[in-house]
């Protein structure tokens, strides 16, 4: 075919390559552009070390800490029983990215791309712009939780600090959070490969600071610690209750790791190797997670007795213990460390899925870049209300809602990959609009899958929300995912055509 034929249709020339080499496919603007294109073999260039970093600086940030500490607080059982939990979702999360990181290293596309196999090459802009949206609601969070360090930091050098508060901060932390938007920006546009190699010193670098911060306190604390970690937080549940609050903090922390582990295909598709992925996976979520959890449990037990006296409420912001410690030297080492693994995960994890799902909506005309700009833009607006709006209904519900507003993608992800479509995928009809296109459906939208989704996703939210139901709550990620794979296969066992290309 001549190219210039092709060109003048307005359509575009894009070599696919994987391990054995797609031929040149002709790819509609409509659905294509440069950011949205199978990642080709020779730019694989992500190992085991770079999927660790994504997971380490997602464990390690100031939101992830503060989820960790607060689940020791509320959850009534015993810390040691809050921290198995938490392993164990450690382990669930692996096994579950697992699931959804092997399509996109396969064929190299991102989960806007990959969604469209489930919903339609015009549908799937619903379900990867909901995605966006929540990643747009964690990437103002952790932009606030970020700037809480750079807080820290200032008000170690300052002496006396200012009293006047808009939307609940003052001058201090305005200044500190716009400096964090800034920098994320900053770092964005220097691109994905930049990014992997700030992640892979970030991540180290916090369990320094962190194993650092807990030395202090435990000499401090002596032997008072290790029968206080037993003691500190227990809160009298027993037999089902107990039961029932434990599998609760596994779901809790699994909905925190929702976003990432829907759109986990966003990285996977820059790993060289499934091997690469699976040992990144296990090395970043149940050892990572161990070590990181053992830290904060014993941190914020340390800072509750040594600092609070036993009084009040244990602090659960890392930022607000270090600056406890009396130490300005490492009160800004572990300020300029904590910002930057939450800065970090930030851009990895809330930052260029939502920036990959606008692109998808007007691929023409919304660069992976624009895409970006919008999402920091937003994000921005979010995070100034977390303070004095969002923050309010306390982080482990805010977690457990945008969970399950999640949930029944991963479950209609995996259900169609793996059950319907035994794991065969035609790449070139995940970029055609045409009638005859396998992905095309009814218009471009596959509606029984939409309507399987929104049915699950009324159930999980409503086991966050709805009083009757509370006991729910953090199972409400969980719920949705095995809903929404359910009412899926429901809805499509009958409609779905298997290609006859194999999965190398």
């Amino acid at each position: 075919m001549d190219r210039s034929n092709v060109q003048a249709r307005g359509t575009r020339n894009v070599e696919l390559l994987s391990d054995d080499a797609y031929a040149i496919r002709l790819l509609e603007p409509a659905l294509y552009n440069e950011d949205l294109a199978p990642v080709p073999a020779q730019k694989r260039r992500w190992g085991a070390f770079e999927i660790f970093n994504v997971w380490t600086n997602d464990v390690q940030s100031l939101a992830g800490y503060t989820l960790a500490a607060s689940l020791f607080i509320t959850a009534g059982i015993s810390g040691w029983y809050v921290f198995a939990a938490i392993v164990l979702a450690g382990a669930v999360i692996m096994f579950l990215v697992n699931l959804s990181g092997r399509p996109s290293v396969h064929y190299g596309v991102p989960y806007a791309v990959m969604a469209r196999t489930q919903m339609g090459v015009i549908g799937a802009r619903f379900p990867a712009i909901l995605r966006g949206i929540v990643g747009m609601f964690w990437y103002g969070a952790q932009t606030y939780f970020a700037s809480t360090a750079v807080a820290l930091a200032i008000n170690a050098v300052v002496t006396t600090a200012p009293t006047g508060t808009f939307l609940g901060m003052n001058l201090v932390d305005w200044v500190s959070y716009v400096i964090v938007a800034v920098v994320q920006v900053a770092l964005f546009v220097r691109g994905i490969d930049w990014i992997a190699r700030f992640l892979n010193f970030a991540g180290p670098a916090v369990y320094v600071v962190m194993v650092l911060l807990l030395i202090a306190i435990w000499t401090q604390a002596g032997g008072e610690l290790l029968s206080g970690v037993g003691t500190l937080f227990e809160g009298g549940k027993t037999g089902g209750a107990a039961v029932a609050a434990f599998f609760g903090v596994t779901g809790t922390m699994i909905a925190y790791f929702a976003a990432v582990v829907v759109n986990f295909g966003d990285f996977a598709r820059f790993t060289k190797s499934l091997r690469h992925m699976r040992r990144g996976n296990f090395y970043g979520l149940p050892v990572s997670l161990a070590f990181f959890t053992f830290l904060s449990l014993f941190i914020t037990a340390g800072a509750y007795i040594v600092y609070q006296d036993g009084q009040g409420d244990p602090l659960t912001n890392p930022a607000d213990i270090v600056g406890q410690v009396g130490s300005p030297a490492l009160t800004v080492i572990a300020a300029i460390t904590f910002f930057l693994a939450t800065v970090g995960i930030n851009l990895v994890a809330n930052f260029i899925p939502p920036a990959y799902d606008l692109a998808n909506l007007v691929p023409a005309r919304i660069s992976f870049r624009t895409g970006g700009y919008i999402t920091a833009a937003i994000g921005f607006v979010i995070g100034a209300l977390w303070v004095a709006v969002i923050g309010e209904m306390g982080l482990p519900k805010f977690v457990d809602t945008l969970g399950a507003i999640l949930a029944p993608l991963y479950g209609i992800l995996v259900t169609d990959y793996y059950i319907l479509r035994k794991r065969r995928l035609d790449l070139q009809h995940m970029y055609s609009t045409s009638p005859d296109g396998i992905y095309w459906f009814t218009r471009g939208w596959n509606t029984r899958a939409l309507q399987a989704g929104g049915l699950a996703a009324t159930f999980s939210i409503a086991a966050v929300w709805v009083p009757a139901l509370a006991d729910l709550g953090g199972y409400a990620w969980l719920i949705g995912a095995v809903l929404g794979g359910l009412f899926h296969w429901i809805a499509m066992r009958n409609h779905v055509i298997v290609t006859t290309g194999n999965e190398h």
